[in-house]
């Protein structure tokens, strides 16, 4: 079979792997006693009601592209991260792609019948922008799409 070339590169690379935790200085232990990997940012990203880490993977602390873990922490018991934790417990929240324009990613996917949780970008980690693909249109997966801050 083969795709429109638009399909093939509407990503750029995974970014990283979100994981939902409870504690969030806890967890930044863990991947650092046990895996060896090195906290690469912190910051609290109250529109999205979470405290978050990105650890990198392998060379990401040299490779600005790298691979990284995310660790998401809830701020409020009301936040995405908190009900992900009750339903779910720790584990596993979003797969998250790189991609070099979120809109247009966004429109392509749209067109293809996707759903996309935000009208418009948000801001993510370190001033990215950011919209989510429905888990219900994407294999039960959430889906972010990243776009990194020039």
């Amino acid at each position: 079979m083969s795709l429109p070339s638009d399909v093939q590169h509407l990503f750029t690379a995974i970014d990283h792997v979100g994981i939902a935790v409870p504690d969030l200085d806890e967890a930044m232990a863990f991947y650092r006693d046990a895996y060896g990997m090195t906290v690469l940012h912190e910051e609290v990203n109250e529109e999205q009601g979470v405290r978050e880490a990105m650890v990198g993977v392998g060379d990401s602390d040299s490779n600005p592209g790298g691979s990284c873990i995310q660790l998401l922490a809830p701020l409020t018991p009301e936040s995405t991260i908190a009900k992900f934790l009750d339903r779910n417990g720790q584990g596993i929240q979003q797969l998250a792609f790189r991609v070099d324009d979120v809109e247009h990613v966004a429109d392509v996917l749209r067109e293809r019948g996707l759903r996309l949780l935000y009208d418009a970008p948000r801001r993510g980690t370190s001033d990215s922008r950011v919209n989510f693909i429905h888990p219900k249109d994407a294999g039960g997966v959430l889906v972010e799409l990243v776009e990194p801050a020039r």
